[in-house]
């Protein structure tokens, strides 16, 4: 199959509809290809696509957590982080919320804005998520090679990945990301924040603290590495005493007492287990550095029904 140019909105219009909707996938990443075999898989709203030897993540939310809007998403990142004075030291390691942008973003860019002075010499990220929608033990890995979003595609450091793949608790399991949006979210901010960077993918499911963290340590010590810990706090609880829990929940991570978190503290726990076994080993310090909920940034009126949103930095 020939496949169409960028320019070739003819042959776009005499494409089946899934052969279109590759286009205009392709227009995305900036290809200009022909000749290409493909291999095509829809589930839902998650599509990937195998280019060739490239497997494609499509994204999951955009348009319904931020926008899909290249331009539009461009600008609301930038009014995020534009409205964030920083002149801190950069994070080794940040824990950061994956709500939709209208609900965490704020939250978000308060420790990516940090992220300004490092934009040229982290070339790698290892971002950790929890599973939302399966139920698995250990982590798991994607089978794709590149990760989509609206502002472009993000390399996966297939290497990296090979080195983590001999845990014996990890496993590629690529039904874990079809709907999954616990890292995608983090991608236009990391794409934002940083010129180029190669992206090393880890979604947590039941796994401990000591498994997490002797993954971060596969990659601790390297200044071009930027570990990214995907989390939201207390869910749907009443302003008042969403405060107050996801407060003892901040503490909590400031004393590196991860052993005190339950599942009502962060849906990130196990992620966030990992990152804290690993600062009491290495004596590192957690700073706070905002501490909203959704009755704050959403404007709930009633905020009988909130999410709590925490970020954090190590230094």
């Amino acid at each position: 199959m020939a496949l169409i140019r960028r320019d070739d909105e003819k042959a776009q219009s005499a494409l089946p509809l899934d052969h279109a909707k590759l286009a205009q996938v392709l227009r995305l990443v900036g290809w200009n290809i022909q000749n290409l075999s493909l291999m095509l898989t829809c589930k839902k709203v998650k599509i990937t696509y195998k280019l060739g030897m490239d497997i494609i993540h499509q994204p999951v939310v955009a348009g319904v957590f931020y926008p899909d809007d290249p331009d539009l998403l461009k600008q609301t990142l930038k009014h995020l982080l534009d409205n964030v004075s920083v002149d801190q030291v950069q994070p080794r390691a940040i824990i950061a919320p994956h709500a939709g942008y209208i609900y965490s973003g704020e939250i978000a860019a308060s420790v990516y804005a940090r992220l300004r002075k490092a934009k040229q010499w982290i070339k790698k990220v290892i971002l950790i998520g929890p599973s939302h929608r399966v139920s698995f033990a250990g982590l798991a890995l994607s089978s794709a090679e590149q990760f989509l979003t609206p502002l472009g595609s993000i390399t996966v450091d297939t290497e990296a990945v090979k080195t983590i793949n001999g845990l014996s608790y990890v496993k590629f399991m690529d039904q874990v990301y079809d709907q999954e949006h616990s890292l995608e979210v983090h991608l236009p901010f990391l794409q934002t924040m940083i010129d180029s960077f190669t992206l090393v993918p880890v979604i947590a499911g039941m796994a401990s603290a000591q498994q997490v963290c002797e993954l971060i340590e596969l990659f601790w010590g390297d200044p071009e590495i930027l570990i990214v810990i995907s989390s939201d706090l207390s869910h749907f609880l009443d302003y008042e005493t969403a405060q107050k829990k996801d407060r003892e929940t901040s503490d909590l991570i400031e004393q590196l007492n991860y052993e005190q978190l339950d599942v009502n503290s962060a849906c990130g726990r196990v992620p966030i287990s990992g990152l804290l076994e690993l600062a009491r080993k290495n004596k590192l310090r957690v700073q706070t550095v905002d501490l909203r909920n959704s009755g704050d940034t959403a404007g709930n009126a009633d905020k009988t029904r909130v999410v709590g949103y925490g970020a954090y930095v190590i230094e």
